[in-house]
């Protein structure tokens, strides 16, 4: 177990995306050994928002970096980068014009998880929740709990809500009502109802598997909703015997059928990533509310899951066509189809 001025030094280089390792000392930067016999090679997977990540996250590993460690260096790219409207500095807020993030990490080799949710002022709730991973005998942390354990850990508070987040709130908010005191403005710009998450999956040249997903959640809701990003076993899952899998969209979907474990205890049965993340998304829409299902039966929303076996294979699937997701491996970054249910609806 690190000391709590090593946490604090190699929390400062991960939002730098500087490489340092915290939890697990086989990542010491040497040289990753040649893959065992029956494993595949390092592969990187994500939702399509983190086709940078992927990059960074993939040459880490292969340098040596521990796989969880290297993939939440991935997200921070997003988490840190203000024009990113879906994921920590710059996430739409809440409707009360707060921004409240949620994220939740497992780290393979050592069975272990952290979690934290409507987090307020810290940028990078990933970290967090590796930092509830490996200083305490807890896995979620939520609200002003997980803000006052980020801040003894060290983390810096900052405002997370731009001026350009803030001015999408007020939009939203003077459209609530036409009746109200609140005077409308910028008719020709479209209210963003944006649930943009992003999840990331890896595993090495040893087979160890991680697993990251972090989010600010459904935009303009209600204070303290919490969607599936921080849910063990919806938003992300890992099992170092298996592979890993993760999710994007409808979070209040997700957790009904548990997504992110589903997907990985089907690739346990046998099934390929492609064939799991589609049987997933029928045990999804098998769960959906009426009220959410279109005059076809078919879902009113989309969502996406990823998945990575130890070996390497992977997929994502949704449930309309047209989605893409990243990847990352011997061939480099790119953008690759999602497998799908459904046809794009037509307009």
């Amino acid at each position: 177990m690190p000391t709590r001025r090593e946490f604090l030094a190699s929390t400062a280089a991960a939002a730098t995306l500087a490489s340092r390792t915290v939890a697990d000392p086989r990542s010491s930067g040497a040289p990753m050994p040649a893959p065992a016999a029956g494993l595949g090679r390092p592969v990187v997977v994500s939702s399509a928002n983190g086709i940078r990540g992927v990059k960074v996250a993939y040459d880490r590993i292969v340098r040596g970096t521990d796989c969880l460690d290297a993939i939440i260096a991935g997200v921070n790219i997003q988490e840190l980068d203000a024009d990113d409207q879906s994921v920590g500095v710059g996430g739409l807020p809440n409707a009360d014009g707060v921004v409240q993030l949620d994220a939740s990490c497992m780290h393979g080799p050592t069975k272990r998880a952290g979690s934290v949710g409507a987090l307020e002022g810290i940028a990078t709730p990933s970290l967090v929740a590796k930092a509830v991973m490996d200083y305490t005998d807890h896995i979620m942390l939520v609200g002003e709990g997980a803000k006052r354990f980020a801040l003894a850990m060290g983390f810096k508070e900052q405002e997370l809500l731009t001026e350009k987040t803030r001015q999408d709130w007020l939009r939203w908010k003077a459209r609530l009502n036409k009746d109200d005191a609140w005077l409308d403005h910028d008719d020709d710009v479209a209210i963003k109802f944006t649930t943009g998450t992003i999840n990331m999956n890896a595993v090495d040249a040893r087979g160890d598997i991680s697993s990251v997903t972090t989010t600010s959640g459904m935009a303009w809701k209600i204070p303290g909703r919490i969607g599936d990003s921080p849910v063990i076993g919806a938003g992300q899952y890992c099992d170092n015997t298996v592979g890993a899998a993760g999710s994007t969209g409808r979070g209040e979907a997700n957790i009904k059928v548990c997504g992110g474990f589903l997907t990985v205890e089907f690739m346990r049965q046998g099934l390929a990533p492609e064939v799991a993340v589609l049987k997933t998304l029928e045990r999804l829409v098998a769960m959906t509310e009426t009220r959410l299902l279109r005059a076809d039966g078919r879902p009113n929303f989309d969502i996406q899951f990823y998945a990575l076996a130890k070996d390497g294979r992977y997929a994502a699937g949704t449930l309309y066509e047209g989605a893409q997701f990243a990847v990352c491996d011997e061939r480099g970054a790119r953008l690759e189809k999602c497998v799908h249910l459904y046809p794009r609806p037509s307009r």
